[in-house]
């Protein structure tokens, strides 16, 4: 018995933050994603082993059965080990069946993408635990790690997609995003993984006035973007967007904060201050960034699927 699970990566183009609250994301899945091979193991044992993008292990671990089916990991200090057993646990609550009726697995999971860029290592993840569970990955999420579940969407549609909570139930509309000025945009990685859990944690403590006003401006600068007819229009619905979270968020726009003699325009992808941020230039700006410090400059049609 061999059995393997593939989840595409996301990127996160509008509605960061509001996305919690029903408004509505554009969101990009990528090029990049990761896979998990499940094959027969032995001793009611799962044995665990995960591969960065590079071949090397990152991780390795060996949980038994009842170590999923207890799920005492919310006692003990935060860990890959028990943050892994805690999603097992969740998926194993859904579907018992799976433990039950086997001797043990071994499990491989391979990135296609340095685990640091924040493209859903976590996502991507529970999205391919729920495919081999035979259970709803939205679900899953929602009882582990938490979150809008754009990730999900996009781990599972090789589409574009607008995304958005209706009474808490995900809503995946696919799309046609595929600007005819894409070779101007490039997605530039910081070297500095954001926390999304702290990020969100962070939102939810402004007060915000006003949101389903807030939500109805997002939503109309969000199909403003992806109905951009050309590079102007797309980037003066991505500089609206920017000005409004920032206003938010509290916090300077990413260009402000790092790249203000940048001739384009900067935006945020998904939890502000880390990951990957898009550019959007006239001209090919990677001497620019790298000139800044930043090494990692990535074509639009190399990103996005």
């Amino acid at each position: 018995m061999k059995k393997e699970f593939y989840s595409n990566g996301k990127l996160l183009i509008t509605g960061e933050y509001l996305v919690l609250d029903g408004a509505k994301a554009l969101a990009v899945p990528t090029k990049f994603g990761q896979n998990l091979i499940v094959t027969e193991g032995a001793n009611q044992e799962i044995k665990w082993t995960s591969f960065d993008s590079d071949g090397s292990v990152w991780y390795e671990d060996t949980f038994s059965f009842r170590d999923i089916s207890r799920n005492d990991s919310g006692k003990k200090k935060a860990s890959i080990r028990n943050t892994l057993i805690a999603i097992l646990h969740e998926a194993f609550e859904l579907n018992p069946d799976f433990i039950y009726q086997s001797e043990g697995y071994q499990i491989t999971t391979q990135l296609s993408f340095p685990r640091n860029w924040g493209l859903g290592t976590s996502s991507t993840l529970i999205n391919n635990i729920a495919q081999w569970f035979q259970i709803d990955a939205f679900v899953l999420l929602k009882n582990s790690f938490g979150g809008s579940g754009y990730d999900i969407a996009c781990a599972q549609n090789n589409s574009s997609v607008l995304y958005h909570l209706e009474n808490g139930k995900p809503i995946v509309e696919r799309v046609t995003f595929d600007p005819v000025f894409s070779e101007n945009l490039y997605f530039v990685y910081l070297d500095k993984k954001q926390n999304s859990k702290a990020a969100i944690a962070s939102y939810y403590e402004n007060p915000k006035n006003d949101l389903a006003k807030t939500i109805v401006k997002n939503d109309k600068i969000t199909l403003e973007v992806l109905n951009a007819k050309n590079l102007q229009e797309f980037a003066l619905a991505i500089e609206k967007h920017e000005t409004e979270m920032s206003a938010i968020l509290k916090i300077e726009t990413v260009k402000e904060s790092l790249f203000p003699d940048f001739e384009g325009t900067v935006k945020s992808l998904g939890a502000w201050g880390g990951d990957f941020v898009l550019a959007i230039a006239s001209e090919n700006p990677t001497d620019y960034f790298k000139r800044k410090g930043f090494r990692t400059i990535i074509r639009y049609k190399d990103m996005v699927l």
